[in-house]
């Protein structure tokens, strides 16, 4: 929720340039549901970052959200997420908020997805 403009502020060599989310017209669109993500986070009582790690260990056992940071501070905030508790009603509004339907643009390049057998959509 910090990045507003990929072309202007993403630096050359950087991953998010070769994705399809973060071309202009995607990236516009998906910015759209931000305002209601951070309202539910505010609902949550946390941060938008750790609603989406809390959001992510709603999804069973076998998920393990893997976080990078580049601070102690943004490390303390997502290890927080821990302690966030959602109930039903807010993990089926974050469902239905941002989903495959929702989203736009594919998560990998054409040539990315191709490498990729384990994220698979239809």
């Amino acid at each position: 929720g910090t990045l507003h403009d990929p072309d202007r502020e993403l630096e050359a060599k950087d991953i998010r340039r070769q994705m399809p989310r973060f071309e202009p017209a995607n990236y516009a669109k998906n910015l759209g549901l931000l305002a209601d993500y951070r309202r539910i986070a505010a609902e949550a009582g946390c941060t938008p970052s750790q609603l989406a790690l809390a959001w992510l260990l709603t999804k069973g056992d076998h998920i393990l959200p893997l976080f990078g940071t580049r601070s102690s501070a943004h490390l303390d905030e997502n290890a927080g997420a821990a302690a966030v508790t959602l109930d039903a009603g807010l993990v089926a509004r974050l469902d239905a908020l941002i989903n495959q339907q929702t989203v736009a643009g594919p998560r990998y390049n054409a040539a990315t997805q191709q490498e990729i057998d384990t994220e698979i959509f239809p």
